[in-house]
């Protein structure tokens, strides 16, 4: 009772300072009314009881404290009756509003905000007065009514949730997967000559459905896989619906349940973006799975990939961050854990699949679709980087990154050892250029396209065996793999060379095929890496082939058109005119016929497909032939025309043999000897 004696005498010494000082003791009093709230009772009605005994002015506190509890709950009140009226599960409420003539609203007792913008308002007023309300009960100590404001607070949250979680599943906009590919540019790599390749089984080649086994053909053809404009947008979501959403999220997150309203929107997202990539064909598979599947459809899964890493990068998970940003607006960490949650998954798919191509088994023909996957990952791991804060997820996008980086220098390595050891026994029939020459050589040409990422990957790499002659230390790296490529090509072309008994029809076989590879590095950028001085080193060989080709195949015919042992004279243009000397000649011209028909016959059959190198081949013969059989036949021909059988012996005139030349080197197996064109 002291204490209260003294609490009185101190609401007595506050109100001393005249009128003026009223409202100040009115304040003080009820400040003291209000620290005994947790006093029982008849303690605070003794209190008041004293107050409005001992000064008249203080008479009317309890009502002022009772007025501002009644507010307090008419607050609450009103914000329920909002509430409830829009909650879908509640009867009486139901009841309550039929009875009461509201009867626009028994049709939707469910909270929708796009078919509901006004009461949605009220809505959303009545949640931020639940929400006001218990921030200004915090101080009070009024737990009936905090407990049933906290109710409340539930039972709004919960409508909030669904409301979210609907706004977000039916503004998701369908990914329109025909407008990202028209808009994407496209780069594709083909062979101009329109060369095609039979298959090897060394190199790893699947025939492709233009025949099987060992005659199996196809064109070669690699596209590229496209560029996205950095222009390119596409809604994910309704843009009408976001600031609803921007709203309720809001609430959530200052009512305490951001958490509820993270799981609710990954959750919906989540499922959105893993549609996405449903519709880029892109699939769930597991590492095993993926090892499992044959070439011709990895081939195609690769492509698919390559697109969807652009689009879902560029696109979905740029569009995904802005969304976030702008729902979560009011709360940086929010926004921030929501973006992760969401777009994981749809990332780690993409890696996943990544991953089981790089450590899968390595052939030469996967090699561009990897570089292909590993260009693609390298040009949106930054911006995948900047976007997701999960170091997890960024870890391991740079994993895949180097492990896709290592699988295309290991591919590499598989195609230098392949070029090295390929075995095939079997000769081309006709001399031409090998099929794995042209695979090698448009092998090699679409390696140059991918120089940048090549000569990056290949940059750390040692590397020997090259000849002084070819390499220089001012090579780039990838400069010196293909020349160290074309040497173990050369080797290859040698030893199959030697598999023509032929000495002519071997270097016939050569002159082809270096001829091919000149031309293909002099017609592409491979002359650029591979320089001038190489080139003409090869030709230089293609000019001893040819030489080597004329020994080996002309002289025994040129031998018969000289004059040695004929008459006793050694020279040309000295014939003699007795029986032995017509009996020797006659076996000249009987030698050169048999020898000019079989080498008809042969090199007939024989192929050389560039029609230049054909027709400086037929001008180095007529040059070399044609010439010495004129003199041959002018000097001679007089001593066998007059006898029996002439045209036994001289079948042919000069511009008989020159008219013949034009058939060599056609490739035509039908032609057993020539024909008389003239008499």
């Amino acid at each position: 009772m002291a204490a209260t004696t003294t609490t009185a005498a101190s609401v007595s010494a506050a109100g001393a300072g005249g009128a003026g000082a009223e409202d100040r003791v009115l304040a003080t009093a009820q400040q003291i009314v209000k620290s005994l709230n947790n006093a029982p009772k008849d303690v605070r009605d003794d209190m008041l009881l004293i107050f409005s005994s001992f000064d008249n002015r203080l008479s009317n506190i309890k009502t002022v404290m009772t007025d501002q509890n009644d507010a307090l709950l008419a607050r609450l009140e009103a914000a329920e009756t909002v509430i409830h009226r829009w909650d879908g599960g509640n009867d009486s409420s139901r009841h309550s509003s039929s009875s009461s003539g509201n009867h626009h609203r028994c049709s939707s007792f469910s909270l929708s905000f796009d078919e509901s913008p006004e009461e949605a308002t009220e809505f959303l007023s009545a949640v931020d007065e639940i929400i006001s309300l218990l921030e200004d009960l915090s101080s009070e100590n009024k737990p009936d009514m905090v407990d049933r404001a906290d109710s409340a607070l539930q039972m709004v949250m919960s409508q909030l949730e669904d409301e979210f979680r609907r706004i977000l599943i039916r503004n998701t906009v369908p990914l329109d997967a025909e407008r990202l590919y028209g808009s994407m540019r496209r780069v594709s790599l083909s062979f101009a000559d329109g060369d095609v390749v039979e298959d090897f089984e060394n190199f790893g080649l699947v025939a492709d459905g233009e025949g099987s086994g060992n005659g199996s053909r196809r064109r070669l053809f690699h596209e590229r896989g496209g560029s996205i404009g950095c222009d390119l947008w596409v809604d994910l979501i309704n843009p009408t619906a976001v600031e609803d959403l921007k709203e309720i999220a809001e609430r959530m997150i200052r009512a305490g349940y951001e958490k509820e309203c993270v799981q609710v929107y990954s959750a919906v997202r989540r499922e959105a973006l893993d549609e996405c990539l449903a519709i880029l064909d892109v699939e769930k598979l597991s590492i095993e799975e993926v090892q499992k599947i044959d070439w011709k459809s990895m081939d195609e899964k690769m492509k698919k990939w390559i697109q969807a890493v652009k689009i879902a990068v560029r696109v979905l998970l740029a569009g995904e961050k802005k969304l976030c940003e702008e729902i979560f607006s009011g709360s940086e960490s929010s926004g921030e854990v929501c973006f992760n949650e969401t777009t994981k998954s749809c990332v780690m798919q993409l890696l996943n699949f990544g991953e089981a191509v790089a450590i899968g088994r390595r052939s030469s023909e996967k090699l561009f679709r990897i570089l292909d996957m590993y260009d693609a990952l390298a040009n949106v791991v930054q911006c995948l980087e900047v976007m997701v804060s999960d170091d997890f997820v960024c870890r391991e996008a740079r994993g895949v990154l180097e492990a896709l980086g290592d699988a295309a220098r290991g591919t590499f390595v598989e195609f230098e050892s392949n070029v090295r050891n390929e075995t095939s026994k079997k000769p081309t029939a006709n001399g031409e250029v090998h099929p794995m020459i042209r695979y090698v050589m448009n092998y090699m040409k679409l390696i140059v396209d991918y120089a940048a990422t090549l000569e990056s990957l290949l940059e750390k790499d040692e590397l020997d065996g090259l000849s002084r002659d070819d390499s220089t230390e001012e090579s780039s790296p990838l400069a010196k793999r293909m020349l160290r490529l074309m040497t173990s090509l050369e080797s290859n072309l040698e030893e199959k060379s030697k598999l023509y008994e032929d000495g002519a029809f071997r270097y016939v076989f050569l002159m082809n095929n270096i001829y091919y590879v000149v031309q293909k590095v002099k017609d592409s950028e491979l002359g650029k890496l591979l320089g001038d001085d190489w080139v003409r080193k090869r030709r230089g060989q293609i000019r001893q082939y040819a030489t080597g080709y004329l020994r080996a195949s002309w002289s025994k015919v040129l031998s018969a058109l000289r004059d040695e042992n004929v008459g006793g004279s050694p020279s040309y243009g000295r014939g003699s005119s007795s029986s032995a000397s017509k009996m020797a000649l006659k076996e000249r011209f009987r030698g050169f016929n048999a020898s000019f028909e079989e080498l008809y016959r042969l090199q007939t059959a024989w192929k050389v497909p560039d029609p230049q190198l054909r027709e400086e081949l037929r001008i180095s013969i007529s040059e070399k032939v044609i010439p010495a059989y004129r003199a041959f036949f002018g000097r001679n021909k007089s001593q066998i025309e007059g006898g029996r059988h002439a045209g036994k012996y001289i079948k042919y005139t000069p511009d008989d043999l020159e008219s013949y030349l034009p058939d060599l080197f056609e490739g035509n197996q039908l032609v057993i000897h020539p024909r008389r064109k003239s008499s």
